[in-house]
Formats: C-alpha cells, sequence, structure tokens
C-alpha cells in the first residue's frame, strides 16, 4: 500500500449500508481471541513498559504464568460455553510450548499469526526483513498445528506500508490491526489483492483495559456485557461483530477469571449469536459480497 491519508477502503458510514446477515439470523457475530504470546528472556519486552535490565524475570515470570497456567483456565472457561478461540499466536511458542497447541486443536482452536516473538515489531524489523518475518510466522503455526493461519494480528498491531500486501501475498484472507468497525470491511490494495479489515477491539480487551486503564475483572466483565447489549440490539437490523481480546496473564489469574465465566454466560442466555472464529466471519462475509446477497431481501417462504 502507497503512503495515503486514509485506509484503502472508502469512507461508509454504517447507517447507509444494506443489510448484513449471519448465519441462523443472528444478531452478532462473536469472536474470542485469546493472546498467546512468547516472550524471550533474552530479550526486553518491546511495547510493555521501560522494563529492567535482562533479564527482567519479574516482567517476564508474569507473562510466563499465562502459558503455564492462565490459558488452560481460559480454556476450560469457554469450553463451558461451547465458545472456541481464535488465537494470535506468537510463531516461537510453537516449538516452546506444544502443549498448548495440541489443546487448542482438540477445541477446534484457530490459529492467526502474531509475528514470532512479542518482543519484536513488524515496522522494528530490519529492511527487507517483513516479509521473511511473515512467512516463516504463517510457515511454522502451520507446521504445529495442522492449519496454516488465514488470519493475521500483527504484535501491538503495528504495520508498516507494505504489511498488507505482504499478508495477501500469503494467502492471508483478514486481519485485525485495524480497529475502526462494527462488521468487516474490505482493503483493495494497490496490486489488485483483497483482504478483510476484521473487526478488532482496542477496548474489549483485557490489556488496554485491566493492564493500562486499572479497570477492576468485574468492571471488565460489565464492559463486555454492555458493549454485548449494544451490538445485538443494533444487530437486529444488520449484523454486528463482537470481539473480545484476551491475555492469560491478566484474565486468567484466579481473582479474575469469574468475570470472564460471567461475562459468557451472560452472551449465552442471548439465541441470535453465532460463536465463531475469524475465518468463519470473514468468509461468510466474502461470500455474501461476491454473491450480491448483501441487503437482498430473503424469498418469502411458501
Amino acid at each position: 500500500m502507497k503512503p495515503r491519508s486514509y485506509g484503502p477502503f472508502p469512507y461508509s458510514p454504517i447507517i447507509e449500508r444494506p443489510r448484513l446477515e449471519w448465519p441462523g439470523g443472528a444478531h452478532v457475530a462473536l469472536w474470542i481471541i485469546p493472546n498467546i504470546e512468547y516472550f524471550s528472556l533474552e530479550e526486553r519486552p518491546g511495547g510493555y513498559g521501560p522494563g529492567g535490565k535482562i533479564p527482567d524475570v519479574m516482567m517476564w515470570s508474569e507473562r510466563d504464568y499465562g502459558n503455564r497456567v492462565g490459558v488452560f483456565r481460559m480454556m476450560e472457561t469457554m469450553d463451558r460455553y461451547g465458545m472456541r478461540g481464535t488465537v494470535a499466536l506468537n510463531s516461537n511458542l510453537c516449538a516452546e510450548h506444544p502443549q498448548i497447541i495440541a489443546e487448542g486443536n482438540k477445541r477446534k482452536w484457530e490459529w492467526m499469526g502474531h509475528n514470532e516473538s512479542n518482543t519484536r515489531r513488524l515496522n522494528e524489523a530490519p529492511p527487507g526483513e517483513e516479509v521473511n518475518i511473515i512467512r516463516r510466522t504463517l510457515d511454522t503455526i502451520g507446521k504445529a498445528s495442522g492449519q496454516r493461519p488465514t488470519g493475521w494480528l500483527s504484535s501491538g498491531l503495528q504495520q508498516t506500508w507494505d504489511t498488507l500486501d505482504y499478508l495477501a501475498a500469503e494467502g492471508v484472507e483478514y486481519q485485525g490491526d485495524w480497529c475502526m468497525d462494527d462488521q468487516p470491511v474490505t482493503m483493495t490494495l494497490d496490486s489488485g489483492r483483497t483482504i478483510i479489515a476484521m473487526p478488532y477491539s482496542q477496548q474489549l480487551n483485557d490489556k488496554s483495559a485491566i493492564e493500562r486503564r486499572f479497570v477492576s475483572g468485574d468492571g471488565f466483565c460489565q464492559m463486555i456485557c454492555d458493549s454485548f447489549d449494544v451490538l445485538y440490539r443494533e444487530g437486529a437490523k444488520s449484523g454486528r461483530v463482537m470481539a473480545i481480546a484476551l491475555h492469560p496473564y491478566l484474565i486468567g489469574v484466579p481473582h479474575r477469571i469469574a468475570a470472564l465465566d460471567k461475562a459468557l454466560k451472560y452472551i449465552s442466555k442471548h439465541k441470535k449469536v453465532w460463536k465463531t472464529t475469524g475465518s468463519e466471519i470473514a468468509r461468510h462475509y466474502i461470500a455474501q459480497m461476491k454473491g450480491g446477497t448483501v441487503g437482498k431481501k430473503k424469498p418469502a417462504k411458501k
């Protein structure tokens, strides 16, 4: 994508769009994104505060707790409500913690590329290296999990002008870095390729809410429920996407896991919710766009 003042899509106010349909007449397509990340003791945790000298044992240990304990609490909680994860996965974790991949596969979780390590951002890569990072990430996850990712979330949501082109060329269908809508958006690149901007959340995200804004577990639960109520009501007119972004070292600790349980229990009381994954949302949306079915009335039943 060439440098530009606006994104690779036209401005589209949601009040002027045709109706978007989800399977079963659902009002909300719900996807949950566990950010399962790998941090090396030999590197500073980039983007996570100043940190101490290497090895920063205190900061590293907190995050390692999420991979040793917290993620499995999350899995058990999501299992209770029949919800699968679409994991934003650092590919270095595949070799270090293969048990997590195995447990995710048991649950038919989906895997998204999320760089190789969370200590390295795409916009900090040496010249010419970004495309290699993307390709290695996708290949490594594909080999370890048996499914090459079709989705992407950049570490720190940081991109360069070239990121979207590299992702599309590698077969990535959707990505979550552009958090500007409650419905999927087709991004058309200079090459003519397209990639979907999937609604991700910087708000319903335990990192921004709990770690940066000091919201309590109960407060985060209320944020999820309040957001769901609005999207569910609006989704009766045209389908909405709800994203819940989670980090095992935050929501997976003993004093916060109940907040996630309460929020998912509340959502599950509503019938018109499509509990799904990123690729399923993207492909359903793409099929509607290609078929020209968005906004068309369904034929009356005889």
